[in-house]
């Protein structure tokens, strides 16, 4: 049924992503496709990497060792902004297109009060990919 599992990731809380990595891990087992972790960062340096270099290759290795954790092929897809705060969603968007995505499976937050002003990313994707999307709380 699914082919290609885009997964976001934001590497500095991926603790808290467990619910929805684990989800993308078992559709991909269950249904033989492929994972796709992307993951959106600035040029600048931030406490995750120093250059968009070395945070590419986190998010490759933190891909390989999901992908190989539940036995089926992954890849990482990192994307620069200048301003993931304002940029991401049209990058993850953008990621959907490029990585030939079926489906993509995100984790969520619980929705509060900022989500009447802002609309929540998920919520975002949700309404505007032109794939399945889960939205994982």
């Amino acid at each position: 049924m699914f082919k290609r599992i885009m997964v976001p990731v934001d590497l500095a809380h991926a603790d808290k992503l467990e619910k929805a990595l684990a989800l993308a891990g078992d559709l991909a087992s269950h249904y033989g496709a492929a994972l796709v972790y992307v993951g959106v960062s600035a040029s600048a340096p931030s406490s995750l990497a120093h250059t968009p270099e070395e945070y590419a290759e986190k998010l490759s290795g933190f891909a390989a060792e999901k992908g190989k954790a539940h036995g089926v092929s992954a890849e990482a897809r990192s994307y620069i902004s200048h301003d993931p705060t304002i940029d991401l969603d049209a990058t993850l968007l953008k990621a959907v297109k490029e990585t030939g995505a079926d489906l993509v499976v995100m984790a969520s937050h619980i929705p509060n009060v900022t989500d009447y002003v802002w609309p929540s990313n998920g919520g975002t994707i949700a309404a505007h990919a032109d794939v399945s999307v889960m939205v994982v709380r």
